[in-house]
């Protein structure tokens, strides 16, 4: 950027769309491997493989007002997991945040496996956004023509998690139940959770709620063992109501028929009681499981070894993402 004769700096101004594009060009060109080899935008009615041009609107109100829900489905060996719970959930998101989608479940649907077979990509995710749509600057999305809908997918050499990390207890307040439960795109109070666990030195945080009990993590799910071999969840009234953790659920009684696991419930448990466990781990669609050897300054069992439970339940989930009935193969051409 140049200096003009006031000493000011000379702000660029590109008048045209072909300015524009070669400018953003030059961003990408260095880049050995594209990590989004495919979005679609119904702004533009159609799949964008050039990284160059996946853009949103400036004017879109999920941008500037942060109007829009979101969710996400991993993609491993070609097969996308668990997309119709996180479709589900997604439409329940919409409906809270008030957003109509422009096209029926069935169609959301298919453009999301059809742009995953365009991307060529056969492992990482894919990330789906409804917004309320381009339209003005106001609050209300009153004057926005129709609501927006975006995705992408990313490529990520996802794997399995078997070492231990620390947490901590999060200073951030969390979000109120109404927005806590549908997932949306105002995740301030999440990423300022994680900034401040990486400030100290940990892997992520723990929100407790107003009434002292453990909620969830900034973006997963927590789960205990009890010394009583019980897995224990925090309710989900207050939280969002995780997809993986679900189908943990759903699988975790096979832990019972081998005697690693003598229940599953959920249960309030407060910060005293939930560090007392003999195990914890995050559990959500990117990890599946993340052991937790160190909440605070309290250590989880014996603080260096993961425990048995734990690396069980993480095998489950794991082999019934890459086998599992709950995967669509992705028509590649």
């Amino acid at each position: 950027m140049e200096d003009d004769v006031s000493g000011r700096h000379r702000v660029p101004v590109y008048s045209s769309a072909t300015e524009v594009v070669e400018k953003l060009k030059e961003k990408w060109s260095s880049v050995k491997k594209q990590p989004y080899p495919a979005m679609y935008s119904s702004v533009l009615g159609g799949i964008i493989l050039d990284p160059t041009v996946m853009v949103i609107p400036i004017d879109d109100h999920m941008v500037h007002r942060g109007h829009g829900v979101f969710d996400t489905a991993m993609l491993l060996d070609g097969y996308l997991y668990e997309l119709d719970a996180h479709l589900d959930r997604f439409l329940r998101s919409a409906s809270k945040a008030k957003i109509t989608s422009p096209f029926p479940r069935e169609t959301l649907r298919g453009i999301l496996i059809q742009m995953t077979a365009a991307s060529k990509c056969k492992r990482g995710s894919i990330r789906y956004w409804l917004s309320a749509g381009p339209g003005n600057f106001l609050l209300s999305s009153a004057g926005c023509p129709e609501a927006a809908f975006y995705a992408v997918v990313i490529d990520f050499d996802y794997s399995q998690c078997k070492e231990g990390v620390k947490v901590i207890t999060s200073t951030i307040p969390m979000k109120p139940p109404i927005f806590a439960t549908m997932k949306n795109v105002n995740y301030l109070p999440n990423v300022l959770s994680v900034m401040e666990a990486e400030e100290k030195g940990a892997f992520a945080s723990i929100w407790v709620d107003d009434q002292g009990y453990i909620a969830e993590g900034p973006n997963v799910n927590v789960a205990f063992i009890s010394k009583g071999k019980e897995l224990l969840l925090p309710p989900f009234d207050k939280i969002l109501g995780g997809c993986t953790v679900k189908r943990l659920v759903a699988l975790a009684p096979k832990l019972i028929e081998t005697g690693l696991l003598k229940a599953i419930r959920t249960a309030h448990m407060t910060i005293d009681q939930a560090k007392d466990s003999d195990e914890m781990m995050f559990v959500g669609s990117g990890l599946p499981v993340m052991p937790i050897v160190q909440w605070d300054d309290q250590l989880i069992g014996d603080g260096r070894k993961v425990g048995e439970a734990t690396l069980a339940l993480s095998d489950l989930l794991w082999e019934d993402m890459i086998a599992g009935p709950e995967r669509i193969q992705v028509p590649y051409n």
